[in-house]
């Protein structure tokens, strides 16, 4: 018998990438001689990221549209029809079975090309207000999986399926980690730890909400774990020195032991990416989002929404985290009931089983 061959396209950003190299490696769990295929956008960080974990990637040379008068916009129409022209090339020289799309710019030509050459597709909607790119090709696609309920207003509602978003796995794991993770970040264990994290890059409006409270954290006698992203890190690092808080604040460019940072969190300070919320909803852990408000569409908002509606968050707007974090930190910490709620509340909408879920849709349409 012939191996069953899928192309996976988009990317952009890890709250893309991820998933879609989570859903890659659950296929090839499921049946081993699968052959897979990533197409992405050129200078991207998928380019990168999925050579690494081990998938071949092709490259497409498309560009979003810039929402600002840009002269870019001027190239966006010949960058999408050399595009279209390479993602049929592609698709006739891989000959894929289905053509699965997670969002981002490669998406688009990709999956629009394998609808047009009768290839079943499969969109993956990551957030709880759906893209522009998922929204147009949702009416070809044969499937939707998407994270959170009442999406029927973006999409078919007899294509759409709830399957929740794909995460690493050793998040999924955090069972008898916390010592593990007290004496990784050289922290206290009688002491109530605070993590601290704005995605990859870090986020300027929560980084400096924590760098002007940090003594006052320290005499609240929270510790915190905090991935502030490299444009930050020098600045934090010389405010801990100053304050002589070494002990009790940990500041890191980036943590790449994520399961232990939830591991050790009696609390969380985020960002509302899609894969940052189900994270934190898989991990269990009482937070605060402070969503990005120039994320697309604020699609970031929607997101701590759909979690704040359920009480399984709270929310503090970016433009009153310089106010509000803060007291915010403090009331969770000290409301122990409160955190349960939270956490209670968060662990339904988190779905373990999520790649495989996906995965399995995938192997149907073949």
């Amino acid at each position: 018998m012939n191996s069953s061959r899928i192309i996976i396209s988009g990317g952009g950003t890890g709250g893309h990438i991820y998933p879609a190299i989570a859903i890659a490696h659950a296929l090839k769990e499921m049946q081993p001689d699968v052959e897979l295929l990533f197409v992405g956008a050129l200078g991207k960080m998928e380019m990168e990221k999925v050579p690494k974990a081990g998938f071949p990637i092709v490259g497409l040379p498309v560009v979003g549209l810039q929402r600002s008068l840009s002269p870019a916009n001027f190239l966006f129409p010949i960058r999408l029809l050399k595009s279209l022209r390479k993602a049929a090339q592609i698709i006739k020289d891989f000959q894929p079975q289905v053509a699965v799309g997670v969002g981002g710019f490669a998406s688009g030509p990709l999956l629009q090309m394998a609808s047009l050459k009768g290839i079943p597709t499969l969109i993956q909607e990551q957030n709880s207000h759906a893209g522009l790119t998922n929204r147009l090709l949702a009416k070809k696609a044969a499937r939707i999986c998407v994270a959170y309920p009442d999406m029927e207003k973006f999409f078919p509602k007899n294509k759409i399926l709830l399957t929740g978003n794909p995460v690493r796995q050793d998040i999924l794991e955090l069972e008898g980690k916390r010592n593990t993770g007290m004496e990784h970040f050289g922290l206290d264990p009688e002491k109530k730890t605070l993590f601290v994290m704005g995605g990859s890059l870090g986020a300027k409006t929560i980084n400096e909400s924590i760098v002007t409270n940090l003594a006052a954290l320290a005499e609240q006698n929270i510790q915190v774990v905090w991935q502030t992203g490299k444009l930050f890190i020098d600045e934090a690092r010389r405010k801990i020195a100053a304050l002589g808080l070494g002990q009790q604040i940990k500041a890191f460019e980036f943590i790449y032991e994520m399961d232990l940072a939830y591991a050790v969190a009696d609390l969380v300070v985020s960002r509302a990416g899609a894969l940052s919320v189900s994270e934190i909803c898989l991990a269990g852990k009482p937070s605060i989002l402070v969503p990005y408000p120039y994320a697309a569409e604020d699609h970031q908002t929607s997101n701590a929404r759909a979690l704040v509606e359920r009480k399984a968050a709270l929310m503090v707007a970016d433009s009153q985290a310089g106010e509000l974090l803060y007291d915010t930190i403090v009331k969770l910490t000290n409301d122990p009931s409160l955190r349960e709620e939270l956490s209670q509340n968060c662990r339904p909408l988190g779905f373990p089983d999520a790649s495989r879920r996906i995965a399995a849709e995938i192997l149907k349409l073949i």
